[in-house]
């Protein structure tokens, strides 16, 4: 079975809202998913991703492969943030 980390498209039209989900890659768009980590606004300003980053990196690290759209929105919400070396 192969998992997707995807952007799950709602609101209304020209207003976009999107949840970052975990789904089967099989499966529609808007369909049945396995887990909800977090959501993405784009239409605030500035943009907003609240992101669960704990499940992301589980899911991550259980094989779950982001798409484009997923890998830039979960960059926004700093998941994927390079560690900051410790202060002298």
């Amino acid at each position: 079975m192969a998992v997707k980390i995807r952007l799950a498209r709602y609101g209304k039209k020209k207003r976009p809202f999107y949840r970052i989900v975990v789904a089967k890659d099989t499966s529609p768009r808007n369909g049945r998913f396995i887990d909800m980590l977090g959501t993405y606004d784009p239409c605030s300003a500035p943009a907003t991703a609240k992101i669960n980053k704990d499940k992301a990196l589980a899911w991550i690290a259980q094989g779950a492969q982001p798409t484009q759209s997923a890998i830039q929105v979960l960059k926004k919400g700093g998941v994927f943030q390079k560690p900051t070396p410790p202060a002298q």
